[in-house]
């Protein structure tokens, strides 16, 4: 099908499931990502899924509101169980389904399979999408991070981050008209002009494990297919730029 990588992570916000809404999940955007994601599995792409919680809490803002930070990254990360239990359904549920794990990094026995490396990569080439909740098990660590851990722990090709922008630029494009979106930047520059898309720690391990960035927007139909095709869609984040920064 002329895809160039075989082998994925892809990383979703919790407010990506969200859509309009204030809150939760909006069911109908769920689906499109599970259709969008069930057209590249079918196709034979390995495919694995990191999915954040800020939709349902955010680690932070509670912490930033009085609770204790480790107990509120605890509540963040089981909202990201919520989410992965939502996309798993929406996956299996596909008029032709996909098969999905859901592997949590807090055990969860109940609900799904606790996190085991080698587990992950099993499904993976048995062609099963795995997604992965409870973020890293740790607080005080984001799911950009977690993102970056994983796709160096299943050995991913390339770490794709699905955002509602239309990629990396030098300041915020919802408040600044001017805004310059960047084709292709290297991890250093990413950190140095502390770009937000991503965390400096999720940057530094795909560094230090040469996994590259593309930073889409999830919101443009097809671009999922797109991204995993190789065309120039987004930013691509890497060691090496065909452009300067």
């Amino acid at each position: 099908m002329g895809y160039k990588y075989s082998r994925i992570l892809l990383k979703l916000s919790g407010e990506a499931l969200m859509g309009n809404r204030g809150y939760g999940i909006d069911r109908d955007v769920v689906q499109t990502i599970a259709l969008e994601v069930a057209e590249v599995a079918r196709d034979g792409v390995e495919v694995a899924i990191v999915v954040g919680g800020g939709n349902i809490f955010r680690g932070m803002q509670g912490a930033a509101q009085g609770m204790d930070r480790a107990t509120a990254d605890y509540i963040g990360m089981i909202a990201t169980v919520m989410n992965a239990l939502t996309l798993q359904d929406a996956l299996e549920r596909l008029e032709n389904p996909i098969p999905t794990r859901v592997l949590t990094a807090i055990h969860m026995q109940e609900v799904a399979e606790p996190y085991i490396r080698r587990r992950a990569i099993r499904h993976l080439e048995n062609k099963r999408v795995v997604i992965f909740g409870a973020g890293s098990g740790n607080p005080f660590f984001t799911t950009d991070t977690t993102a970056a851990l994983r796709g160096a722990e299943i050995n991913a090709e390339i770490i794709f981050k699905a955002t509602n922008v239309d990629g990396v630029y030098d300041s915020d494009p919802k408040h600044n008209p001017q805004a310059h979106l960047f084709d292709h930047i290297s991890y250093d520059t990413a950190i140095s002009k502390g770009l937000k898309v991503m965390d400096s720690t999720a940057f530094t391990l795909c560094k230090e494990n040469n996994i590259p960035i593309v930073v889409f927007n999830l919101l443009k139909p097809g671009n999922i297919k797109r991204v995993v095709m190789g065309e120039s869609v987004g930013t691509y984040v890497g060691n090496f730029c065909l452009l300067k920064d």
